[in-house]
This record gives structure tokens, C-alpha cells and sequence, in this order.
């Protein structure tokens, strides 16, 4: 691993294979990730020096006592510095390698005045810990990282105080906190020299910080174990690649890709031999002007108090509002170029379309400039601070916000309006501008539900409403969301050195995806479609019902052109210091654009925002002296599109390719491929016999859809309708057992009113049919069988509860597997896991079978009020019947055949219910009695199933995603072309060490599952140690054949043990 030729004398010739001491401070408690990281390091440093010495496991439990938690990084130190000289190897000559880490979860800090203080704080800290180390310790070379990748529950622990802020203002904060702190931290280095008085002594500071997966922090919701152990290999690759020399090209965080000591750069890194770009200063923010030459001449209102929204002058406003996210509220406006951690502050007396400080001649805002034409105009905010201080007046953005967070702005807005006695809320015309929508696209990719375009445009919707029915007099800008995909540039270009990293946790979903990806395609499309329904809903009309208020879209966002240096690189200074919020220069502008759009007639506004470009202010003329307004530009709206004939054709498009089924007939369930399926059969309730699915009326309710069952129904063909067996036909078109139409219901042995107590009837129905069935091959054909039941279970739990119980529930599954266990070959089971049964409560129509018939139905969860003592006990007890399937599959039960394989297909955990209003139910997932599932959700919940078997066990969806789209059905991919069962989703086996081509210097780290993997990099030379490793590899050989030879012996045993106790449930 290219030796030294020579003990190095100095510390910028130290290698890799050098380092004979390893050691670690700032570790703690609760420092489980870190841990793992560094115990993953000193693995791989020992590859470079199998003599290593490393104290890192000792000091994980030194350092992570709770007496540690709270000693400080001098404490911790001494105690370093202490252990590294008391274990010299052979000399005091040995080189150190010491690994300092500035933890960021630990800091709490609830407001921006508290944050300096905590930086400074801290950043003593790391000086007087380095001080020391200086002072104790030769031949050392010290790495400074910051830390921010532990769980958020110990964040929230440690700083209580943030559960009282939104989660998108915690995470603004922690990000600029951890900026700011790196900041100060090159400043301290830079002050000291990077301590490298002595020609064996220096500190470095790792270029990033070591943050959490984007994807949790944008989500809000914790990573799975197999996303948590491929983010601990990224930090592992991260932290070894800041190590060493900076090569070109260098490494993206995103990959698992160990870089390896090159014959050109083979030395660890430091300032001498490596020197950072951090001494010049970022690319210089320009200080424009900020403020407008007004060039109107008349600021006349109108003769009277006008009465028409389109005859509204701007002389004749006197009241401006606005709502929005961190663009609004002014985030950064002003901030210095060097001073990432003042962006937290909001300078709403600055923000481009409700700002009021100073006057248009320096400060240019949509107030400043209406202050021209009315000088007793009021409601604009001033200064700094949040939306909810008296200086934010009508300025009710807040940062971070999203669409979803609008309807409870408005809310406040018109609570202050109308709690305010320095207006005339009936008589005053008032502005009120709406621009949201870029932290929606920011995050959609980790939750596209939640940021669907009917989510945004319902959002958008209800606001408005809320604005038409409670305020008088009042035009509304909407602003088109930005389009955002241009912001790319800002973090391509390295010489602009923008904090791309800060930018990837605030907006993930626009900065990692890459060039011509599927996923920025997907962005780009929901960007537009945005833009797109959000003309659909003004264009409606809905707004134009009365003569005193209209809303208008201002479109000039639509398109954005970048500003650029006379180099071509993009103009850092329209952006504050984090590169992502906007500087008063760019704001300059949107407040001239918006102004200007307001003075355009409708069907021709400008729709392009090009920040390179001046922009002069225009003016009301004679003959357009008024806002425009779709009535004064004579413009007439396209009208809402015509209401579509209810949909009755619930098919999926099918986009697979590789259809053909294995060479030669599988005798594995886990080598299964789709195509290898020759019957299908079905258990179950009500919801798999098809009950009222297609409904139109009462006397419709109690008949069997049988042909349209999710999981077992054949009717016709995919494209008309969704079911599992349609989508299987399309691998063998030869698939028999799927029920059609309501009286041939083939291998559908589900009954309407079925419990779990009847399910053991089902199966040796269900055997006897199959061995009965001239056309099946029972003992060689494969079958696939599906198990949903339980509803009904707990509609009557209250009235039943010994035989209803969750004990008995999983006792009545466990008979009926093992009947099937022990009588069908080849055969794989999907258990569908109960679902969770409140949200049926929030599906209601007024009508008589909504109202009597569900209460009649499910009495035990329909019945009780909210949040009382019988529905938490029914809410408690359907969590007990989940658990109760989770335990009896995930043991070793049904694991001793090759052939049987039972999976739980959890996509119906999380169980919820789509909206069409605020709090409303959409009911057509339900049919005309509010209780059976309509064949619209049967098309869903087939889809949901066929996705979940594609899915390896424990990275399975457990959520519904009920939202139409004929594309949503999955395809085996080329390397995982099985149907997942709990042994094909192990993860493979680990990567091993092997020696490669001198030209290669990387290799690429393999994560799946939840199992560890150690990066091991491909280096070329062959090192002393080769032989060391060799009888180690040889020792692990021996040891795993004695493994598999006892693990087979026991299964065995097991197997016998099982036959025998599954003798009492043989069929």
C-alpha cells in the first residue's frame, strides 16, 4: 500500500500504512452511528498496518459513560493524549493519527441570538482540546470533523425546546448551525496556522460535514435498516476520502466508492501537501443599488372609494398582505456574504412584496412602491423577526413553509385583519400576494403523495375559498411557483463555493438528481404541472362570483434566467450566503417584476424572470389606469375543463419487457419468477369475495364481484381492470384458478361475512378444489395463494371478545398455514396484513345506507365516539392483531420446505384514506353502504399487492398510495427477477479483498439488508501482510463449514420437531 521507504520526518509525507496509533475524542453516549463509522475506519486503516494500534472500541465505552456525556473536548483530550504515550510502539517516533469530532446534536440552540454564543463556545473548545494535544503529542496528525448524523430522538431529547418549532424551521436552523460552525472552524485553523509551528504536528478540518441521509431529514421519518447501514457506508467513504490527499475529480458524497493512495498523491492530507481553497474569500457579493427611480407622474386614487375590484387604481389601496415560505418572510435578505448563520434571520421589512422599510429610493419592495400613491398605506411589515411579533404586521409567511401550511396562514391573516383597529376590514381595498410552492418540489421526491398536484392545488384551493368568503374588497396575487431547476447551476460550478451540502438537505429532491434523469425529468414535469393547475383553478371563475374580489396570476416566475459574471459562471450575489435564499439584489427585482406583471393585461404578462437583465417600473396610463384584472383586460378565462364521465374503466398500463418464466421448472420458491405461476387461489372476507364492489344501489350490496377481486378476480384483461391474476396473465397467459364474473369463482374460497375462526374451513376447501381439479397439476404446478382477513374480526371484537381475540386470531392463521404447510407443494403464501380500521369513520355520505348500513356493518368501530375508552381499546387491539401476523411469519415456522414460503405483504399497515376537501373522505374508494370496497380500490390495492412482492422483506411499502394512475405497476428488475420471500432477501454476500489491476483505485461498497459491510478498498502492489490475511480467510473457511454442518443438522431436527407438532392440524 506504498510504503514509505523511510520513517517519514515530517507531516506532510505521512501514509496511510505510517499511522501506527489510532484514537478518537469527542465521542458519546449516544454516539451509536459515529461509533460504527469509526469502528469501520480503524478496520480499513489497519488493512494499510495490520500493527495498528487503536484503543477506538476502549474508547467507545470510555468516552460514551455518562460521566463523558458531559465532560468536554479538553477532558476528553487528556485522556487521548494520556493513552497514546503510555502505548508507543517501540519509540516515541510512532505516528498518531487522532480523529476529533465536533458533534452538532448535541448543541441546542432555539433561537438565533443563542446561536453565536454556542459557536463561540465551541469553538474554544476544539482550540484548548488541540492546545493540548500540541503540547502532549509528537509525530500526530489531528482531523477535525463535525457530526451530524445520530437520530433526531436524541437531538430532541437534548434540546427540548425545538419540538415548539416546525420541523422545516428545526431543520433550516440545524443546517445553518452546522455551516456557521465549519465556517468559524476554518477561521480558527487559518488563525492558528493550522498549528504546523512543529514539522511533526498539524490539525486538519474534514472539507464537509458528516450529515444524515438527505432523505430523513427531509421526511421527517426515521431510515430503515437497510437505508441506515448504506448511510453509514457513505460516511465512512466520506470520512476516509477527506483523510487523504485531495485528488481531481473529487469524490461525490453520494458514492460508496473507496479512493485509494495514489503513487502521485499517496500521503494523508494537510494543509502543506494539500492546501484548502478556504483563504480566498467567497466570490465577492456585489452591492448594487437596491434602490428605484419612480417614473410615474400621476398617483392619483380614484375620485370615489371604488366599488369594482376592475376599476381598482393603486392610489386606492390601502391595506397589503402576504403569505408564503422563507422567500416571504424575508430569510437572509441582507445577510453578509461571510455570515451563512445570520440567514436564519428574517428581514421582512425587506421582503420583496410586503416589505416597508426604508423608501423606494433604497429599499424597493411592492409597499415602497405604492407608498408613491397612497402614503397612508398600511399592513406591510418592518425589520426582523417572526410571523408572529407585531413588526410582521400582515406578513404572515413562514419559513419553510409549504402549501399545506397556507390555509392556516390565511387564517391568521384575517384574524389580524379583522383584530385590527387601524383598518377598515369592510371598506379598505386591500393586496393580498400568495407565493408558495418551491418547498413542495424540494422534498416531493421522499414524499410524492403528500406533495402530489392535487395537494398542492387543493391547498391552494381551500386558501383561496377561505379569502373569497371571509374578505371584502381585496385583490389577490398568486405568483406561480418559481421554476426551480435552474437553481442546479449555483452548485455545479465548485468555483463558486456555494455550501452544496447545507443546499442537499434543504432541497434534496432538486440538487441530487442527475443530469437527464429519470427523477429530474419527474421534477421538471411536476414543476410545470404546478404552474399548469394553478391556472386551471383561477381560470375557473371560482373567484369571480362578486364584484369586490378577484384573484390574478402573476406569472413571471415561470421561467427563470440565471445571471451570469462576464465569465459565464453564474452571479453568486442574487443569492445570500447559503446559495439557495435570495439577497435583496434579486429581490430588488421580483418586487419591479410583480409590480409590473399587476400593470399587464391578462393573456399578455410577462412570464420570464431574467435576473441579468434591468428592470424599469412601469406605469398606469390614461386608458389602463387600473390593476389588471381578466374583466378590464377584456380576457376571457378558458373556463374549467368539463366534469369527466365517472371513470368506470380501472385498468393499468403494462410496460414490462422480460416476461418469460425460468429455463427449467424452479424446485425453489425463492428462485420463483412471476411466469413460473401456474394457479392462483384466494382467502378471505368480504373485501376478497368482491362484495358490493360494483354496486350501484342497495338491492346491488350483498352481491359477490367476484371477477373484480383484488387479489383473485379474472374479469376481462388488465388494461380494463386491476387485478393480481391480470397482471400475472400477462407472464402466463395459461393461469388458472382466478375467479370471473359472479358465480365462476374458480380457487376463490373467501365468504363475505367471514371471521379468522373460518379460515381453516376455507383451506381444506380450498385443498380439496385444488387436488379435485382435473386441469392442476397439484403436486408439480406452482401456486400462488392470497390470505387477507381480519375485518370483520374487529367490527365485532366488542361483542366477541374471547373468541375475537388477538391470541385466537393468530392461532386460527397459524391452523390454516400449517394445513397448507403440510398438504400443498410448491407453494408460496401472501398474507396480507390487517389493516388499520379507525379511518373507516371518516368515510360518510347523507345518505340512509351510509348512515345505518356501516353502523350495521362493523358496529364495534363505527359506533363509538371519538377518543373514547371502547374505540382506543378497538385501536389498541387492531395494533395487537398486526403484531400477532409480524410474530407468527417472521419466525422459522414455515422455513423447513424448499418449496413453501409464507410472506407478509404489510402495504395496508399504515392504512389511510385519500381527501378530496379539507377533512373530507374521498368515498369513492368505497361502495354506496360506506363499508365494502369499491372496484376502484380493489384496482389499488391489487397494484399495492403486486408492488410488495417485488419488494425484498423489510424494505416492503407499508402504506397505501390510493391516487389513480394507470402506470404504477412495478417490474422484476434484470439482477432480482424473483418473487421476494425472506431468503432471497438477504443481502448478499460481503465484498472481499481481492487484488486488482494497478490502474484501478476503487470498489464499489455493497449495502443490502441490514447487514454491515466493510468498504474494502482495491489498491494495487502486493503488501507484506497478504499472507496474515490469507490464514485469516483460511481459519473464517473452517470455522463456516462447521457452521453450515451444525445449522444443518439442526434444521433438520426442526424439521422433525415441526412435523410432529403440526401433526394435529393435517388435512
Amino acid at each position: 500500500m506504498f510504503l514509505s521507504p523511510s520513517p517519514p520526518s515530517t507531516v506532510d509525507n505521512v501514509r496511510p500504512s505510517d499511522v501506527a496509533l489510532l484514537s478518537s475524542i469527542g465521542l458519546h453516549m449516544h454516539s451509536t452511528e459515529l461509533s460504527v463509522v469509526v469502528s469501520r475506519l480503524r478496520e480499513l486503516m489497519t488493512l494499510f498496518n495490520p500493527a495498528l494500534i487503536s484503543s477506538l472500541s476502549d474508547e467507545t465505552n470510555l468516552y460514551a459513560s455518562p460521566d463523558a456525556q458531559h465532560s468536554t473536548l479538553v477532558e476528553q483530550a487528556k485522556k487521548a493524549s494520556l493513552h497514546l504515550q503510555n502505548n508507543q510502539v517501540g519509540s516515541s517516533d510512532s505516528w498518531k493519527l487522532v480523529l476529533l469530532f465536533v458533534q452538532v446534536d448535541q448543541l441546542c440552540a432555539c433561537e438565533i441570538q443563542q446561536v453565536q454564543s454556542i459557536i463561540t463556545a465551541l469553538v474554544k473548545d476544539v482550540d484548548d482540546a488541540v492546545k493540548l494535544l500540541h503540547s502532549q503529542l509528537k509525530r500526530t496528525i489531528v482531523s477535525v470533523a463535525l457530526w451530524d448524523a445520530e437520530p433526531d430522538r436524541f437531538h430532541t431529547k437534548m434540546c427540548p425546546c425545538l419540538e415548539t418549532n416546525s420541523g422545516e424551521e428545526v431543520r433550516l436552523l440545524r443546517t445553518m448551525l452546522t455551516q456557521a460552525l465549519q465556517e468559524s472552524l476554518v477561521e480558527l485553523m487559518e488563525r492558528r496556522r493550522w498549528y504546523s509551528d512543529r514539522d511533526d504536528f498539524t490539525v486538519t478540518l474534514q472539507d464537509t460535514p458528516l450529515i444524515a441521509d438527505s432523505s430523513s431529514i427531509a421526511s421527517g421519518r426515521p431510515l430503515s435498516e437497510s437505508h441506515m447501514s448504506e448511510q453509514t457506508d457513505k460516511l465512512t467513504v466520506q470520512m476516509w476520502t477527506n483523510l487523504l490527499q485531495s485528488t481531481m475529480g473529487q469524490h461525490r458524497p453520494e458514492d460508496t466508492a473507496l479512493p485509494c493512495p495514489t503513487e502521485d498523491q499517496p500521503f494523508l492530507r494537510t494543509e502543506g501537501n494539500s492546501p484548502s481553497f478556504n483563504h480566498d474569500s467567497a466570490s465577492p457579493f456585489l452591492h448594487p443599488s437596491t434602490g428605484t427611480e419612480m417614473p410615474c407622474e400621476d398617483f392619483s386614487p380614484s375620485s370615489s372609494i371604488p366599488t369594482s375590484v376592475h376599476e381598482l387604481r393603486p392610489g386606492d389601496i390601502k391595506v397589503v398582505a402576504a403569505v408564503g415560505d422563507s422567500l416571504t418572510a424575508g430569510n437572509g435578505i441582507a445577510s453578509s456574504p461571510s455570515n451563512i448563520l445570520d440567514v436564519l434571520r428574517q428581514y421582512r421589512g425587506l421582503s420583496w412584496s410586503i416589505g416597508g422599510d426604508g423608501n423606494l429610493t433604497t429599499v424597493t419592495t411592492l409597499p415602497n412602491i405604492l407608498k408613491h400613491f397612497n402614503h397612508n398605506l398600511t399592513g406591510y411589515s418592518v425589520g426582523t423577526g417572526k410571523q408572529d411579533t407585531p413588526q410582521a404586521f400582515f406578513n404572515q409567511a413562514v419559513a419553510g413553509a409549504k402549501s399545506k401550511d397556507v390555509p392556516s396562514q390565511v387564517r391568521a391573516l384575517v384574524a389580524r385583519m379583522k383584530n385590527d383597529s387601524t383598518i377598515d376590514f369592510e371598506s379598505d381595498w386591500k393586496i393580498i400576494t400568495i407565493f408558495i410552492g418551491a418547498n413542495d418540489i424540494c422534498d416531493h421526491c421522499y414524499n410524492s403523495l403528500l406533495y402530489s398536484i392535487e395537494n398542492y392545488i387543493r391547498n391552494l384551493r381551500d386558501s383561496l375559498d377561505y379569502l373569497h368568503k371571509e374578505v371584502p374588497r381585496a385583490l389577490v396575487n398568486v405568483v406561480e411557483p418559481l421554476h426551480i431547476i435552474p437553481l442546479r447551476e449555483m452548485h455545479k460550478d465548485k468555483s463558486l463555493k456555494c455550501p452544496t451540502w447545507l443546499v442537499k438537505i434543504l432541497c434534496p429532491c432538486v440538487i441530487l438528481p442527475k443530469t437527464n434523469s429519470k427523477a429530474l425529468h419527474m421534477l421538471e414535469d411536476l414543476n410545470r404541472s404546478y404552474q399548469r393547475l394553478l391556472h386551471e383553478l383561477v381560470e375557473s371563475s371560482r373567484y369571480d362570483t362578486r364584484s369586490d374580489f378577484t384573484v390574478v396570476i402573476q406569472p413571471f416566475f415561470r421561467d427563470i434566467v440565471v445571471p451570469r459574471l462576464p465569465d459565464g459562471r453564474p452571479d453568486r450575489s442574487f443569492f445570500s450566503s447559503d446559495c439557495f435564499h435570495l439577497s435583496q439584489k434579486a429581490q430588488t427585482l421580483m418586487a419591479r417584476s410583480l409590480w409590473n406583471n399587476m400593470l399587464e393585461p391578462l393573456g399578455n404578462k410577462t412570464s420570464v424572470q431574467d435576473f441579468s437583465t434591468a428592470t424599469n417600473l412601469k406605469c398606469p396610463t390614461k386608458t389602463s389606469p387600473y390593476f389588471r384584472t381578466y374583466n378590464n383586460s377584456n380576457y376571457i378565462y378558458a373556463g374549467p375543463s368539463p366534469t369527466p364521465a365517472p371513470n368506470t374503466n380501472w385498468g393499468s398500463d403494462f410496460s414490462c419487457v422480460d416476461l418469460a418464466p425460468s429455463d427449467t421448472v424452479p424446485t425453489s420458491v425463492h428462485k420463483l419468477r412471476p411466469a413460473d405461476i401456474k394457479v392462483v387461489a384466494a382467502l378471505g372476507d368480504f373485501v376478497t369475495a368482491g362484495t358490493g364492489a360494483k354496486a350501484k344501489n342497495l338491492f346491488d350490496l350483498n352481491q359477490d364481484y367476484k371477477g373484480v377481486s383484488w387479489s383473485i378476480g379474472g374479469d376481462k384483461t388488465l388494461e380494463t381492470i386491476t387485478t393480481l391474476p391480470n397482471i400475472l396473465k400477462k407472464f402466463n397467459p395459461s393461469l388458472k384458478g382466478f375467479s370471473k364474473s359472479s358465480l365462476q369463482k374458480g380457487f376463490n374460497m373467501a365468504v363475505s361475512g367471514a371471521m379468522t375462526l373460518d379460515l381453516p374451513v376455507q383451506v381444506q376447501a380450498l385443498i380439496k378444489a385444488m387436488r379435485q381439479n382435473k386441469e392442476v397439476n397439484f403436486e408439480k404446478d406452482w401456486k400462488l395463494v392470497t390470505i387477507f382477513i381480519g375485518e370483520n374480526d374487529l367490527c365485532n371484537y366488542c361483542i366477541d371478545q374471547s373468541n375475537l381475540s388477538p391470541k385466537n386470531y393468530s392461532h386460527n392463521l397459524r391452523l390454516s398455514l400449517d394445513m397448507l404447510y403440510k398438504e400443498v407443494p410448491r407453494l408460496l403464501v401472501n398474507v396480507v396484513g390487517i389493516l388499520q380500521i379507525e379511518p373507516l369513520k371518516t368515510i360518510k355520505r347523507n345518505t340512509l345506507a351510509c348512515s345505518l348500513l356501516q353502523r350495521n356493518s362493523c358496529p364495534c368501530v363505527i359506533n363509538p365516539s371519538g377518543n373514547s375508552p371502547e374505540l382506543e381499546e378497538i385501536k389498541r387491539i387492531n395494533l395487537e392483531y398486526q403484531a400477532e401476523i409480524q410474530y407468527l411469519i417472521s419466525g422459522d415456522r414455515y422455513d423447513g420446505k424448499e418449496d413453501f414460503s409464507v410472506v407478509l405483504q404489510p402495504f395496508l399497515h399504515n392504512f389511510f384514506i385519500p381527501h378530496v376537501g379539507k377533512g373530507e373522505a374521498d368515498t369513492s374508494f368505497f361502495s354506496v353502504d360506506c363499508f365494502y370496497f369499491s372496484e376502484q380500490a380493489h384496482a389499488e390495492m391489487a397494484i399495492a399487492l403486486w408492488n410488495n412482492m417485488l419488494e425484498p422483506v423489510g424494505s416492503k411499502q407499508v402504506y397505501n398510495n390510493f391516487t389513480y394512475d394507470r402506470s404504477k405497476i412495478r417490474c422484476p428488475s434484470q439482477s432480482k427477477p424473483f418473487i421476494f420471500t425472506k431468503i432471497n432477501s438477504l443481502p448478499s454476500p460481503p465484498v472481499t479483498i481481492t487484488t486488482a489491476a494497478p490502474d484501478i483505485h476503487t470498489t464499489t461498497l455493497t449495502s443490502s439488508g441490514s447487514a454491515p459491510t466493510i468498504p474494502v478498498p482495491k489498491c494495487s502492489s502486493m503488501p507484506v501482510w497478504v499472507p496474515v490475511i490469507v490464514g485469516i480467510v483460511c481459519l473464517l473457511a473452517g470455522i463456516t463449514v462447521a457452521w453450515l454442518i451444525l445449522f444443518f443438522y439442526q434444521r433438520r431436527k426442526n424439521k422433525v420437531d415441526g412435523e410432529t407438532d403440526m401433526k394435529k392440524t393435517a388435512f
